[in-house]
């Protein structure tokens, strides 16, 4: 029989890593019913907070510094698109028990499984240049802090997610992603030092700022392009099969049709309010970040091309603490989105080879996505060490990312809308509406993005 989550048989049958507790697990108390909702969320938690990664933030901060509010349209236009996205990947999980990647095998054969394996070695290679950008991050908030030079702590860093990501297991993984989440709530502290002009907000939002300029455009592709991003899709379906694994003590988890209707109903509402919980604190944060620049950076025409250029010129602006508070939230958002970058595009590719993938499986039972997890990471300090202009490292990802992100929302959609494999939990009117409109907006802003890198706007 198939294995259908991708984990393998020799994966399900290895003893897990070492928890670090060293002794017999003790018989934990049954949750209550806030307990259970708060143990349900997370995967889209998690891939909320990575989004709003150093690369992301800078792409934010430099909307707000060049267009002021003008591009706060932007936020509630990519709310409902991440909502749709990731809520699709949830329900495709929870109703077939499988990631993304195993997904995708099973549904796409001989020459579509060709184009889908390019695309998926692409994110890859995308995911290590982002990895790379982030990690180039890092060590320039730690040098803005005085912590010392950049390329050491770049260094340290990607050592130690390393570690942690091969010996930790998945639910302390899990747990120290949770607690990165709030570093973000930084930006929303920047906005108490900043003077926010709230009328001008409410005009940017109501699309009063829009521009028929090249620039401006660019710039809108690449807001969506690194709001809803391929990653988060293989991310949010690896993370909610692990905790299904989890729950089923490391067996393939009964799909939802073979639970009761009761439990069913209860996993969808929770990871439907997981989903929209991760989506409204992500774009609430890249409010946060474009307001925050506009207001400061803005108002003083202050251009800036990176996270740690932001933080640095908002400290004569807006003084020492918003300067700090920016720096530490890209410096944790970093931290917690150079894993998830290097796991998902690794996870994805070892599903689609029918591999053995999971955080909780030691290295020689899963070893094709341990070595793509491990190269990946590699890759991406090396590049953060000799130097590479993180611009130019964020350039090569965004037209990655670019290509790629219309097509796999295209995959989603086939996914999630096939009877076979979704059962009555595939797409309905409004997922379907929604979801294909989606996959035209991305597919238009690449196109555009790509264009407009070619013609170096």
């Amino acid at each position: 029989m198939e294995d259908r989550t991708g984990t393998g048989t020799d994966a399900r049958n290895a003893p897990e890593k070492n928890n670090g507790s060293g002794g017999t697990k003790r018989a934990k108390k049954e949750p209550g019913r806030i307990g259970r909702v708060l143990r349900v969320l997370g995967p889209g938690i998690v891939t909320g907070a990575a989004d709003d990664d150093p690369s992301g933030i800078a792409t934010y901060a430099q909307a707000g510094a060049r267009f002021g509010m003008g591009l706060l349209w932007t936020v509630p236009l990519t709310l409902p698109l991440m909502i749709v996205v990731q809520e699709a990947c949830e329900r495709m999980t929870l109703a077939t028990g499988d990631s993304f990647g195993s997904l995708i095998r099973q549904r796409f054969q001989h020459g579509a499984r060709v184009w889908v394996t390019v695309l998926l070695a692409a994110l890859l290679v995308s995911n290590s240049v982002n990895a790379a950008a982030d990690l180039v991050a890092i060590g320039q908030g730690m040098q803005l802090m005085h912590a010392g030079p950049a390329p050491l702590w770049s260094l340290i860093i990607g050592v130690l997610i390393g570690v942690v990501v091969v010996r930790g297991s998945f639910s302390w993984i899990a747990r120290i992603f949770k607690w990165l989440c709030l570093v973000l709530f930084a930006y929303v502290a920047v906005l108490v030092v900043a003077h926010v002009d709230w009328a001008a907000v409410g005009a940017g939002i109501l699309g009063q700022g829009f521009r028929w300029e090249t620039g401006y455009l660019a710039l809108v592709a690449a807001v969506l392009g690194t709001t809803i991003s391929p990653y988060m899709f293989f991310w949010q379906t690896e993370e909610r099969e692990e905790m299904l694994r989890s729950g089923s003590r490391g067996e393939d988890p009964p799909r939802l049709d073979d639970r009761k209707p009761t439990k069913a109903r209860r996993m969808l509402l929770l990871g439907r309010l997981d989903v929209i919980t991760g989506m409204v604190f992500s774009v609430g944060i890249m409010f946060a970040i474009i307001v925050g620049s506009a207001a400061t950076l803005g108002e003083h025409h202050k251009a800036v091309s990176s996270a740690a250029e932001a933080a640095q010129a908002l400290k004569p602006i807006a003084g020492d603490y918003a300067s700090i508070l920016f720096a530490l939230g890209f410096i944790g958002s970093g931290i917690l989105a150079v894993p998830v970058l290097a796991a998902s595009g690794a996870a994805g590719f070892a599903a689609l080879l029918d591999r053995p993938w999971s955080l909780d499986r030691p290295p020689h039972r899963a070893k094709t996505f341990y070595a793509l997890l491990l190269v990946g990471l590699l890759t991406a300090i090396v590049l953060a060490l000799v130097g590479v202009d993180p611009i130019s490292l964020l350039v090569i990802a965004a037209v990655i990312n670019a290509i790629a992100a219309g097509p796999f929302v295209i995959m989603l959609m086939l996914v999630t809308g096939d009877r076979k494999l979704m059962g009555k939990e595939r797409n309905g009117p409004i997922a379907r509406t929604l979801g294909w409109a989606t996959a035209g907006i991305m597919c238009a802003a690449g196109a555009f993005g790509i264009f407009a890198l070619a013609t170096g706007a």
